[in-house]
C-alpha cells in the first residue's frame, strides 16, 4: 500500500484556496501511484479559525468544500480534516472531524473525541466531542484503517507518565483490528516538540505492531506556528517517511518498503527556533497581504536579529530599517546599524528624535535624565516618539511594523507601552534574551559569514534612554534571569521548585513578582500577536487578570 503525506499550509477562511491545495496534492499523489493521501486537521477551513466556528453561515455550509474534493478522489482514497454540523439539539454546533473518502465517495467521518483546553487550545469552546459507543474502521486498498483526530492520538498509556484523559481512541481502533492507524493533526511548534512527536509515533507503532501515518499542519497563523514534520512509521517503529519541518511537503512511500527515511529532522533546537520565526514572519505578512515591513533598528542585538530574520522571510528588498537617534544614543548605535544594513542589503533611513524630544521635555516641564530611572517619563518619551515615527511610516507606506522586544524584557515589564511595544507582530516576544544571542550566532553560521556584527552580539544590552544606561542596572544579568523565567513559563514550576534547582531565593521572588505585577500584565495584554516557540508562552496560551492582589512571598 502506498501512502502520501499531504502536509499543506492552510489559511483560515480561505476555503477556495485551501481546497485548491488539497486537490493539487491529490493529483500529485495520484501521479505517484498512491492508494491513500492524508491531510492535516481542519484542512478545509483552517484549524485556528476560533469563533468563526460559531458563525451560522460557516456551520450551515461546513461540508460544502467536499463537493469539489470528492470528484478529485476518483482512483484514490483521502483523509481530509473538516468540520461538520452537529444536528442534535444539545451541545456545540459542529464536530472537528476527518472525512474518509475513497474513489469519489464519502465513506464516513471520524469525529474528534478528546478536546484539549490547555495552553493555546480551546477546542471545547467550539466543538462537540464524539459520543458514539463504537468507532469505525474503513476498508482502504485492502487494509482496515482506523482514523483519529489529533488529541485522540496523544493519550497512550504506555508512553505518557501522566495522562489527561481516561479514554484512548487510538487504542480502541487498534483493539478493533486496525491494520493501519491514520492520525490527522494541528500540533503547534514549541521547543522539543518535533522529537517528542517522533518518539511518540515510533513507540506506538512498535508497541502495537501497526503502521502509523501522522500528518501535521504547516504554517504560521497569527502567533501560532505549525511546523509540519509529519511522519510515517512502519510496524517495526522505523520512520519510513519524514516530512520536512516548516515547509509544505507532499510525498509518497510504500508502507512495506522496510527502508528508514535517512533524511530525518536535522539541526538542533536553535535551528528550529530560527526556522519557526522565519516562517512566522513570512506567513503573517503574506496571509495579511503585507509585502513590506518596517522596524526600528537601534544597533542592539534584538532589532538586529529581527531585521535579519525579516530579510530571510520576505527578502531584503522588502525590509526597511529606521534608525532614530536620541540625545543618549551611542555613536556605535548608528554605525553598527549601518554595518548590518550593508550586510543584509535591505533599505534604511535615519529619523532623529532629539529635536522633538527637546520640545516635549520643555513643553511638559520634565526633568532630563542624567542616569537611568531618574526621569522615567522623559526616558519613555524617546521610545514613544520612535513608536509614532514607525507607525507613521507603517501607515503611509503600507508596511507591517515588526516589534523587536524579547521575552525576558516583556516578562518583567522592561519595555515602554505605546513605544517599543508598538507593532503588528512581536517577533521575539517568546524568545528569551539568551536565546536571542544563540539565534543570532546561528544566523551567522548559516550565512557562513558575519552578517550580524560580532560587536553587536557582544555589546552590553542597553535601552540608551539615559546616559551610560545598561539593562543590568535595572535587571539581574540575563544569564541568571532567563533560567528562572524558563522554568516559570515553560515548566510552570513553583518558586520552591525553581529555588531547589539552585537559584537564589531573593532573585526568584523578585523576578516572579515583577512578572506577575498588574502593571506588567497590563503591558503584555496590549502586545501585538507574538510568535510562539515555547509552551505556556506570553500570548493567547497564558491567561492572567490585570486586576489582582496576588503576590509571591518567601515561605508562603
Amino acid at each position: 500500500m502506498k501512502v502520501t503525506i499531504g502536509q499543506i499550509n492552510t489559511t483560515n477562511g480561505d476555503i477556495e484556496g485551501n481546497v485548491s491545495k488539497i486537490i493539487a496534492a491529490i493529483e500529485k499523489a495520484k501521479a505517484d501511484g498512491s492508494d491513500l493521501i492524508v491531510f492535516p486537521e481542519i484542512t478545509t477551513h483552517g484549524y485556528t479559525s476560533q469563533d468563526w466556528f460559531q458563525d451560522p453561515d460557516i456551520i450551515d455550509h461546513s461540508l460544502d468544500p467536499l463537493e469539489k474534493i470528492l470528484p478529485a478522489t476518483k482512483g484514490i482514497a483521502a483523509v481530509v480534516g473538516v468540520i461538520r454540523r452537529n444536528f442534535d439539539n444539545d451541545g456545540r454546533r459542529i464536530y472537528n472531524s476527518a472525512a474518509v473518502i475513497s474513489d469519489g465517495e464519502l465513506l464516513g467521518f471520524a469525529d474528534k473525541t478528546l478536546l484539549p483546553e490547555y495552553d493555546v487550545f480551546d477546542d471545547p469552546r467550539w466543538f462537540e466531542p464524539y459520543h458514539g459507543r463504537s468507532r469505525h474502521l474503513y476498508e482502504i486498498a485492502g487494509k482496515k484503517v482506523g482514523v483519529v483526530v489529533c488529541e485522540d492520538f496523544w493519550n497512550d498509556k504506555t508512553f505518557w507518565k501522566d495522562r489527561l484523559y481516561d479514554k484512548d481512541p487510538t487504542d480502541e481502533v487498534i483493539e478493533m483490528g486496525a491494520e493501519l492507524v491514520v492520525s490527522i493533526n494541528a500540533s503547534p511548534y514549541n521547543k522539543g516538540k518535533i522529537k517528542l512527536r517522533g518518539d511518540m509515533v515510533a513507540h506506538r507503532a512498535k508497541t502495537n505492531r501497526v503502521p502509523i501515518v501522522f500528518v501535521n499542519l504547516i504554517g504560521g497563523n497569527d502567533g501560532i506556528i505549525f511546523d509540519g514534520a509529519s511522519l510515517i512509521a512502519d510496524e517495526e517503529g522505523d520512520i519510513i517517511l519524514q516530512a520536512s519541518a516548516f515547509e509544505e511537503f507532499v510525498e509518497t512511500v510504500e508502507l512495506d518498503c522496510r527502508k528508514p527515511d535517512v533524511r530525518g529532522i536535522t539541526g538542533g533546537e536553535i535551528s528550529a527556533i530560527y526556522d519557526a520565526l522565519v516562517l512566522g514572519i513570512r506567513d503573517y505578512a503574506r496571509k495579511n497581504n503585507f509585502k513590506e515591513v518596517v522596524l526600528g533598528l537601534s544597533g542592539g542585538i534584538d532589532s538586529s536579529l529581527v531585521a535579519a530574520l525579516a530579510c530571510e522571510a520576505i527578502g531584503p528588498e522588502n525590509v526597511l530599517c529606521v534608525m532614530m537617534p536620541s540625545p543618549f544614543s551611542s555613536e556605535g548605535s548608528i554605525k553598527d546599524s549601518e554595518d548590518l544594513v550593508r550586510e543584509l542589503g535591505c533599505k534604511s533611513r535615519i529619523e532623529p528624535i532629539s529635536a522633538a524630544f527637546d520640545v516635549l521635555v520643555d513643553q511638559l516641564e520634565l526633568r532630563v535624565p542624567t542616569k537611568g530611572g531618574e526621569s522615567l517619563a522623559a526616558e519613555n518619551i524617546q521610545s514613544r516618539l520612535r513608536g509614532v515615527i514607525l507607525m507613521a511610516i507603517s501607515n503611509s507606506e503600507g508596511r507591517l511594523l515588526l516589534s523587536t522586544g524579547n521575552k525576558s524584557e516583556l516578562a518583567v515589564g522592561y519595555c515602554t507601552l505605546y513605544g517599543d511595544t508598538n507593532g503588528g507582530l512581536a517577533v521575539l516576544g517568546d524568545v528569551l534574551k539568551t536565546e536571542v544571542w544563540e539565534v543570532a550566532r546561528h544566523f551567522n553560521d548559516r550565512a557562513d559569514r558575519e552578517v550580524i556584527p560580532k560587536k553587536v552580539i557582544d555589546k552590553a544590552p542597553s535601552a540608551e534612554l539615559a546616559p551610560n544606561q545598561l539593562d543590568q542596572d535595572s535587571l539581574p544579568p540575563y544569564e541568571l534571569m532567563d533560567p528562572i523565567l524558563k522554568m516559570y513559563f515553560e515548566q510552570k514550576a513553583s518558586p520552591g521548585e525553581i529555588i531547589a534547582a539552585g537559584h537564589d531565593p531573593e532573585r526568584v521572588y523578585w523576578i516572579l513578582n515583577k512578572v506577575e505585577h498588574p502593571a506588567n500584565e497590563f503591558k503584555r495584554q496590549q502586545l501585538p500577536p507574538t510568535l510562539i516557540i515555547s509552551k505556556n508562552a506570553i500570548g493567547i496560551g497564558r491567561r492572567r487578570p490585570i486586576t489582582h492582589k496576588y503576590r509571591r512571598k518567601e515561605n508562603n
